[in-house]
């Protein structure tokens, strides 16, 4: 859905609505959202356009009311396309930089996450959370589940026992095999690496891999056994073999053939293996989960502002942020989440 499904009228309404509903946290009725907006249009006109925007699916009614409340979708098109986030003002940065480095006297990095962790519970009347991981952590087992169409469980085992779970995003066109192929093939190549040392190997491998098919390629095209075909922008290359009665008289071209073949397919799964790692590693600016788009709060109705913060080398080794209601003051929370990870990345690193 886009702002171009909704007429200006609609899109008036529907902003009332939910911005209301954020303040007070009850249903939406048609004339409390016509004196609210000052237009000339009537409790009935409203309510017609409300009920367009259930239809819709952007808001719902509850049994005991005639008002309306926004719907989790509803919520998240609010917050992707209309919210309007603000800036802290110099007197909240101030607080901010003053409550956090005060924790700096201690030199511990545990104590200056958990007087951000209070910090963001006051100012947010939610609940702070901080999680941290090792940035340097050594794995000894690593699996990818899929648990939902585009989304996957990256469950990361270290050597000293400890466990971390990190909810990764999928292409669209990732197999599932894909993520079997890659927990297979790294668990055999781990051994005490972390992460980032992985993918980089796996990345010399590909460039290696690749090198050696573009000589073998070269090498049969220009012994007319071969041409290279499906120069488009969605099939960058395919090699498409000919001349196969003259294969059967020379081996060594039957075997290099097989070999490209094999290339093929490792470049592949390397490409997936790496494009894995990749989203497991990554994760920057604030992220927003409503309600159900986050599988740990979808039962309790809550929402989570996050944000990563980085070491002195600018890697990120945990998130912050605040987890409260639905009705979140999100154009309040995003920017105070934002500007505290940013500080405490500057104070740590």
């Amino acid at each position: 859905m886009s702002l171009s499904d909704l007429d200006k009228r609609s899109r008036e309404i529907f902003r009332s609505i939910v911005e209301t509903y954020l303040e007070t946290g009850e249903p939406v009725g048609s004339r409390n959202v016509s004196r609210k907006l000052g237009i000339s249009l009537s409790p009935a006109s409203i309510r017609n356009v409300m009920s367009d925007l259930e239809h819709m699916g952007l808001l719902h009614s509850p049994h005991t009311s005639a008002g309306r409340l926004p719907t989790e979708i509803g919520l998240r098109f609010f917050v992707d396309a209309l919210l309007e986030v603000g800036d802290l003002t110099q007197d909240e940065r101030r607080a901010i930089d003053a409550q956090v480095r005060a924790s700096q006297k201690a030199n511990s990095a545990e104590q200056v996450l958990t007087e951000a962790s209070q910090m963001l519970s006051g100012l947010s009347m939610g609940a702070g959370v901080v999680l941290t991981h090792k940035s340097d952590m050594r794995l000894k087992h690593i699996e990818f589940v899929r648990i939902e169409p585009l989304k996957a469980l990256a469950i990361l085992v270290s050597e000293d026992g400890s466990v971390e779970n990190r909810v990764v995003d999928l292409p669209g066109d990732l197999p599932s095999s894909a993520l079997v192929e890659a927990s297979n093939y790294l668990n055999a190549q781990i051994k005490g690496r972390t992460l980032s040392e992985i993918r980089s190997e796996l990345e010399k491998v590909r460039d290696a891999d690749q090198a050696e098919l573009d000589l073998l390629s070269q090498k049969v095209i220009d012994a007319g056994l071969a041409v290279w075909g499906g120069e488009s922008a969605t099939d960058p290359g395919t090699l498409i073999v000919r001349g196969r009665s003259n294969l059967l008289t020379d081996l060594d071209a039957v075997e290099d053939l097989e070999r490209i073949r094999l290339l093929f397919d490792d470049l592949e799964s390397k490409k997936d293996l790496i494009q894995l790692l990749g989203l497991a590693e990554q994760g920057d600016g604030v992220r927003i989960f409503i309600g159900s788009e986050n599988n740990l709060f979808s039962l309790s109705g809550s929402s989570l502002v996050v944000s990563p913060y980085r070491d002195s080398n600018q890697r990120i080794v945990g998130v912050l942020g605040v987890i409260g209601p639905t009705r979140l003051n999100y154009a309040r929370v995003i920017p105070m989440v934002d500007y505290t990870a940013r500080l405490v990345s500057r104070i740590l690193g």
